[in-house]
């Protein structure tokens, strides 16, 4: 019951919401004679506030039209490369100067977490311009109908593989937070397997491959409550007009009141100052305040089966350090990993994936020389400064670029410099 009195909730909020947008533009508008009326910016602000708290975000577009190789705008077209139906795999298709040796393709697998893959928008922009960049854009759980079946651990384990053999041998995979976990999986079933397919390196961002090392908040959660609590309390199925009625999913809401709850007096901070921000007219910062919360506040569903299978499998049995994770009856076993290069990246100020929890892959992946393996630490970084903002463009993405261009067989490619 508990979605549809949040689908009544935001029934009954919808008109309100409506007349508060409209009251943002009536004393903000300079066409409007009420913007020049005493507190009309006061109360102008006051109307986008609850505008912003109350709305429905939708998923945001990734907005990457275009980028600039060698000093020249190139124009990025978004393609699907694939379809599934709980993911597409969206590539970014730009044309290569010529002249310029072909640019190694990534597989940048996105988190299944609550957000949309467009929470990488900066990683995938700092991609773009050295690489041919394909990101896996998951569906919102809703969206997709019970026909479709159900959505396992072991399905996006499954995917990771098909789109790895659809890319070739020459792509590099990156998993950023949650995927890092099934992605080391489904290389090391590969792996297991002897398929000619495996990737030439795999770089792994502030994921919990071994959660019990420096656990945090979220990691705690997950073994402070019993397997049951999670099934009984945040699985609801999704109710009508949606295409995936009946489904049962985790709802983005639950996740998104969550996020909130980690960081309270943050939240309430920034909205207060982006109150501040519209009554002084300061339009740049409260532009910055929109961007943010237009990405962070849009959330999804995820598929129940999925959300519980990650609960038991990575945080509370740990079952992938332990050596005793099985996919589809195979054990998954990343010793036999020997030819695939790794790089390890964590924020030392994490406090999603703690430090160590990703550097734990390194330990599991004896198979693999020690000249091929590699781990970072970004000074002063938390979880979303891994991989956006200027550290992330000035620091660890060219450290990517260049592991990756590491050519253990033939001379290496030489890095342009990015825009």
């Amino acid at each position: 019951m508990l979605y549809q009195i949040r689908e009544l909730q935001r029934a009954i909020l919808n008109p309100m919401v409506s007349f508060a947008e409209a009251g943002a533009q009536l004393f903000s508008s300079p066409y409007s004679p009420f913007a020049y009326t005493p507190l009309s910016r006061r109360i102008a602000a006051g109307y986008e506030l609850f505008y912003r708290l109350a709305k429905d975000y939708e998923k945001p577009a990734w907005g990457l039209s275009e980028t600039t190789i060698d000093g020249k705008t190139v124009a990025v077209k978004e393609e699907i490369a694939a379809e599934r139906p709980f993911c597409k795999l969206v590539h970014f298709r730009r044309e290569a100067p010529s002249g310029v040796p072909a640019d190694p393709t990534i597989l940048l697998v996105a988190p299944l977490s609550g957000h949309h893959a467009t929470l990488l928008r900066d990683t995938v922009r700092a991609l773009i311009p050295q690489h041919n960049v394909y990101v896996t854009d998951w569906i919102d759980a809703r969206m997709v109908p019970v026909s479709a079946g159900p959505f396992h651990l072991d399905d996006y384990v499954r995917y990771v593989q098909e789109f790895i053999r659809q890319l070739g041998p020459d792509v590099h995979v990156i998993s950023v937070c949650q995927p890092t976990v099934p992605v080391l999986a489904a290389i090391s079933l590969m792996a297991t397997a002897k398929d000619p397919m495996l990737p030439r390196s795999m770089i792994m961002m502030g994921g919990p491959i071994d959660p019990r090392k420096s656990p945090t908040e979220v990691n705690n959660l997950a073994v402070e409550k019993p397997y049951a609590w999670f099934e009984d309390n945040l699985i609801h199925r999704v109710p009508a007009p949606f295409a995936g009625v009946g489904r049962k999913v985790y709802p983005g809401f639950l996740q998104h009141a969550g996020f909130m709850a980690m960081n309270p007096d943050r939240h309430a901070t920034s909205h207060y100052d982006f109150y501040l921000d519209l009554v002084r007219g300061d339009d740049e910062d409260a532009e910055t305040h929109r961007r943010f919360y237009d990405e962070y506040n849009a959330v999804l569903d995820m598929p129940a089966e999925y959300y519980l299978d990650t609960i038991k499998t990575v945080f509370q049995e740990h079952r992938l350090p332990r050596g005793i994770w099985k996919v589809a009856g195979e054990l998954v076993r990343p010793a036999d990993i020997e030819t695939v290069a790794l790089l390890t990246i964590e924020g030392e100020l994490d406090d999603i994936s703690g430090s160590g929890q990703t550097r734990a892959a390194q330990d599991l992946c004896t198979g693999i020389p020690k000249a091929n393996k590699e781990h970072f630490t970004l000074p002063k970084a938390g979880h979303y400064g891994i991989f956006s903002g200027r550290r992330w463009r000035e620091i660890t993405c060219p450290k990517i670029a260049e592991f990756i261009r590491r050519d253990r067989s033939e001379p290496a490619v030489k890095v342009r410099a990015s825009a």
